[in-house]
Protein backbone atom coordinates (compact mmCIF):
# COMPACT_ATOMS: atom_id res chain seq x y z
CA UNK A 1 0.00 0.00 0.00
CA UNK A 2 1.44 3.50 -1.06
CA UNK A 3 1.20 6.44 0.76
CA UNK A 4 1.59 10.28 0.54
CA UNK A 5 1.02 13.01 2.75
CA UNK A 6 0.31 16.21 1.03
CA UNK A 7 -1.29 19.66 0.68
CA UNK A 8 -4.24 20.19 -1.56
CA UNK A 9 -5.09 23.94 -2.48
CA UNK A 10 -8.31 24.24 -4.01
CA UNK A 11 -9.25 26.82 -6.47
CA UNK A 12 -12.68 29.05 -5.14
CA UNK A 13 -14.31 27.58 -7.85
CA UNK A 14 -14.38 23.98 -6.98
CA UNK A 15 -14.25 24.43 -3.00
CA UNK A 16 -18.14 23.05 -3.55
CA UNK A 17 -17.14 20.15 -5.39
CA UNK A 18 -17.13 16.77 -3.92
CA UNK A 19 -13.19 15.89 -4.83
CA UNK A 20 -12.43 13.80 -2.00
CA UNK A 21 -15.88 11.66 -2.26
CA UNK A 22 -14.10 10.89 -5.72
CA UNK A 23 -10.61 10.09 -4.52
CA UNK A 24 -12.89 7.69 -2.31
CA UNK A 25 -15.03 6.26 -4.16
CA UNK A 26 -13.29 6.57 -8.14
CA UNK A 27 -9.79 5.53 -7.38
CA UNK A 28 -9.73 3.24 -4.00
CA UNK A 29 -7.72 5.57 -1.94
CA UNK A 30 -8.23 6.14 1.83
CA UNK A 31 -8.37 10.03 2.41
CA UNK A 32 -7.10 10.98 6.26
CA UNK A 33 -7.52 14.64 6.73
CA UNK A 34 -5.09 15.63 9.14
CA UNK A 35 -6.15 19.44 8.67
CA UNK A 36 -8.59 22.09 6.74
CA UNK A 37 -9.00 25.64 5.57
CA UNK A 38 -12.64 25.66 3.31
CA UNK A 39 -14.34 28.74 3.14
CA UNK A 40 -17.46 28.92 0.62
CA UNK A 41 -16.35 30.83 -2.22
CA UNK A 42 -12.54 31.47 -1.03
CA UNK A 43 -9.47 29.34 -1.87
CA UNK A 44 -9.21 25.94 -0.18
CA UNK A 45 -6.21 24.00 2.02
CA UNK A 46 -6.73 20.47 3.00
CA UNK A 47 -3.33 18.09 4.27
CA UNK A 48 -4.35 15.23 3.88
CA UNK A 49 -2.60 11.40 3.99
CA UNK A 50 -3.49 9.21 1.00
CA UNK A 51 -3.33 5.74 0.62
CA UNK A 52 -3.89 2.75 -1.40
CA UNK A 53 -2.56 1.19 -4.27
CA UNK A 54 0.24 2.94 -6.16
CA UNK A 55 -1.14 2.96 -9.46
CA UNK A 56 -4.55 4.11 -8.44
CA UNK A 57 -2.96 6.48 -5.90
CA UNK A 58 -1.25 7.75 -9.23
CA UNK A 59 -4.25 8.09 -10.78
CA UNK A 60 -5.79 9.95 -8.07
CA UNK A 61 -2.90 12.39 -8.66
CA UNK A 62 -3.65 13.18 -12.57
CA UNK A 63 -7.35 13.38 -11.76
CA UNK A 64 -6.71 16.54 -8.75
CA UNK A 65 -3.91 17.90 -11.46
CA UNK A 66 -6.73 18.08 -13.90
CA UNK A 67 -9.14 19.84 -12.09
CA UNK A 68 -6.88 22.63 -11.34
CA UNK A 69 -5.89 20.83 -7.48
CA UNK A 70 -2.53 21.87 -6.54
CA UNK A 71 -0.75 19.23 -4.96
CA UNK A 72 2.45 19.72 -3.19
CA UNK A 73 4.52 17.46 -0.55
CA UNK A 74 3.95 17.97 3.22
CA UNK A 75 7.12 17.51 3.78
CA UNK A 76 8.43 20.44 1.60
CA UNK A 77 5.85 22.62 3.90
CA UNK A 78 7.35 21.81 7.33
CA UNK A 79 11.10 23.75 7.98
CA UNK A 80 12.81 23.24 11.31
CA UNK A 81 15.38 25.55 11.54
CA UNK A 82 17.78 23.34 13.38
CA UNK A 83 20.06 26.39 13.95
CA UNK A 84 17.86 28.62 15.65
CA UNK A 85 16.63 25.90 17.83
CA UNK A 86 18.03 26.09 21.44
CA UNK A 87 16.64 22.60 22.88
CA UNK A 88 14.66 24.26 25.02
CA UNK A 89 11.95 21.82 24.67
CA UNK A 90 9.01 24.06 24.67
CA UNK A 91 7.45 21.87 21.57
CA UNK A 92 7.84 18.41 22.95
CA UNK A 93 4.48 18.07 24.83
CA UNK A 94 2.55 20.39 22.74
CA UNK A 95 3.15 18.19 19.54
CA UNK A 96 0.80 16.12 19.19
CA UNK A 97 2.25 13.32 16.49
CA UNK A 98 5.39 13.48 18.48
CA UNK A 99 7.35 14.47 15.82
CA UNK A 100 9.52 16.45 18.11
CA UNK A 101 11.41 13.96 20.87
CA UNK A 102 13.95 14.92 22.99
CA UNK A 103 17.34 12.69 23.77
CA UNK A 104 17.41 13.05 27.30
CA UNK A 105 21.29 11.90 27.63
CA UNK A 106 22.08 14.75 25.26
CA UNK A 107 19.58 16.76 26.11
CA UNK A 108 18.52 17.42 21.97
CA UNK A 109 15.61 17.81 20.63
CA UNK A 110 14.66 16.35 17.11
CA UNK A 111 12.61 16.81 14.39
CA UNK A 112 11.12 13.66 12.12
CA UNK A 113 9.71 14.99 9.11
CA UNK A 114 7.40 11.79 8.37
CA UNK A 115 5.16 12.07 11.80
CA UNK A 116 4.68 15.92 11.61
CA UNK A 117 1.05 16.52 10.36
CA UNK A 118 1.59 20.15 9.97
CA UNK A 119 -0.97 21.09 12.96
CA UNK A 120 1.06 24.57 14.18
CA UNK A 121 0.66 23.85 17.36
CA UNK A 122 4.13 24.44 18.17
CA UNK A 123 4.66 27.56 15.43
CA UNK A 124 2.95 29.88 19.12
CA UNK A 125 5.33 28.04 21.81
CA UNK A 126 8.50 28.53 19.93
CA UNK A 127 10.19 31.48 21.16
CA UNK A 128 13.10 31.45 18.77
CA UNK A 129 10.74 30.67 15.74
CA UNK A 130 12.51 27.65 14.54
CA UNK A 131 9.71 25.90 13.20
CA UNK A 132 8.13 27.59 10.15
CA UNK A 133 5.01 26.31 8.36
CA UNK A 134 5.47 26.99 4.57
CA UNK A 135 2.00 27.01 3.02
Amino acid sequence: MAKKRVVLTFPHKLVDQPITYHLIKDYDLMVNILRARVTPKEEGRLVVELSGDEELLDKGMNYLAELGVQVQPLAQDVKWHQDRCTHCTACIPICPSQAFTLDRQRMTVSFDKDKCIACELCLPVCPYKAIEILF
